[in-house]
């Protein structure tokens, strides 16, 4: 559904009216195109502290083809407008160092072009230097804030290091990228150790040669995220619903993959996606979208509308997931991605059921990622969708449905799309260091932490 307010900012009376009245003034994203699919131009590199990562890091900027410099000088209109910052704080140790990350931003925070990207390196808390943790947690407090207040579709983002720096670059890349228009105030962990997969040959194609399943493919966010895989280079398989099998069989057609209907709340959906997809030797992404909502306060729930919820978003997720691990379908090397909600993170009225059944898919998350990258080298993340312009969400009540597009930092509902990039960034070959991240597709929401 065409966001009317969005376009009518967009024009000079729109503009005019909304500055007058105070009113919200969201700016279109620039999202992935094939004629644009890249950002090109200026990308600042800063350092605050004394970083072990600074040459590293510096060619790994290099690779990405935006032309990193490391001041705001010259007369270059493309230099003064630069696509994005990096700062360097993984030396921040104190309140000192933590000084030079508001030194190295506050002259050039002004300048970033509009749907331009800052990112924030950090490293984990010490355990043993409360000095280091309190100014590295500091970095957490300044990343959410500067999300809020930087506007003009920018996005301000925190990663933490805490292996080596090749294990981000995967990360480095999509939070750089037209892919991550509506991911910001997010802090993600990229752990030390990987899944043991090589970083692909093509960026551009970071999952070809890869086979993914996608539960609830036949519309929506499920058929977004296969078209996003199939682009990024994945042969996919498409789970849904018998009932929705002509519409299934219809994008498995368009995409070139294989159709399944099946239910997935089935006692064997796991044994029957393993013996579909064994002729092709296994999975290497497994995508648990399917998901459904029955709205009711508590006091008005039923208990067939709590069962339904849990059965099919959080029951039927665990219980797949264990069997094509133990059964091996899904390769070493692989990725498991589930789908949380912002309604998990922050509750929801009248989605008791709904918010448990999120919420579980976040303690799924956390405690089966280190384990089963220990056992089956196999990764296990999560996207958390805010408001999606969906055909669900265009049957809410209007003042609802703006009250929900409005109140995140980029003002405006995301896109289905927005949760396949994060989606195919979890599950892109060179992702081996990211595990047990739940990342907010929410345009950083005013709700939740």
């Amino acid at each position: 559904m065409a966001d009317r307010y969005l376009n009518f900012t967009g024009t000079a009376p729109g503009r005019f009216l909304t500055r007058r009245l105070g009113l919200p003034q969201p700016a279109p994203l620039r999202r992935w195109s094939n004629e644009h699919p890249v950002f090109e131009g200026q990308l600042l590199h800063f350092t605050a502290g004394a970083s072990s990562f600074r040459e590293e890091l510096s060619q790994l900027l290099a690779r990405t083809g935006l032309q990193v410099r490391g001041s705001l000088s010259g007369g270059d209109a493309s230099v003064k407008r630069p696509v994005g910052v990096v700062v360097d704080a993984t030396g921040v140790s104190g309140l000192d160092t933590l000084a030079e990350v508001h030194a190295a931003l506050h002259p050039v925070v002004r300048s970033i072009a509009a749907g331009g990207r800052v990112i924030v390196l950090g490293v984990p808390l010490s355990d043993d230097d409360h000095h280091q943790a309190a100014a590295q947690q500091g970095l957490e407090g300044f990343v959410r804030s500067l999300g809020k207040e930087i506007g003009r579709g920018r996005t301000v983002n925190l990663v933490r290091i805490a292996g080596s720096v090749a294990g981000a670059e995967s990360t480095l890349r999509f939070l750089l990228s037209p892919r991550s228009a509506y991911v910001s105030g997010q802090v993600i962990e990229v752990g030390s150790e990987e899944s043991g997969l090589a970083a692909p040959e093509d960026w551009a194609q970071p999952l070809f040669g890869r086979i993914a399943l996608v539960t609830g493919a036949a519309r929506g966010i499920g058929e977004a995220v296969a078209e996003t895989l199939v682009r990024d280079g994945a042969q996919v398989v498409l789970l849904d619903m018998p009932s929705a099998e002509a519409d299934l069989v219809k994008v498995a057609e368009r995409l070139g993959g294989r159709a399944l209907p099946l239910d997935i709340t089935a006692e064997d959906a796991g044994e029957r996606i393993a013996e579909f997809t064994s002729g092709s030797g296994g999975l290497d992404v497994v995508v648990h979208n399917a998901g459904i909502t029955r709205d009711r306060r508590l006091a008005n729930m039923d208990a067939g509308r709590w069962s339904s919820v849990l059965d099919v978003n959080l029951a039927s997720v665990l219980t797949t997931t264990d069997t094509l691990l133990k059964a091996g379908a899904v390769r070493r090397g692989g990725g498991i991605v589930a789908t949380a909600s912002i309604a998990g993170i922050a509750g929801n009225t009248g989605q008791t059921n709904y918010a448990a059944s999120k919420a579980g898919i976040v303690g799924l998350v956390r405690s089966l990622a280190p384990r089963a990258l220990a056992e089956h080298g196999v990764t296990v993340n999560a996207v958390a969708p805010g408001f999606i312009e969906t055909k669900m969400t265009a049957a809410v009540p209007l003042v609802i449905r703006e009250a929900g597009r409005r109140m995140n930092s980029l003002g405006q509902g995301g896109l289905p799309v927005d949760v396949a990039e994060t989606t195919a960034w979890f599950a892109s070959a060179g992702s081996g260091a990211v595990n047990g991240q739940v990342v907010r597709v929410c345009g950083q929401s005013l709700l939740g932490a």
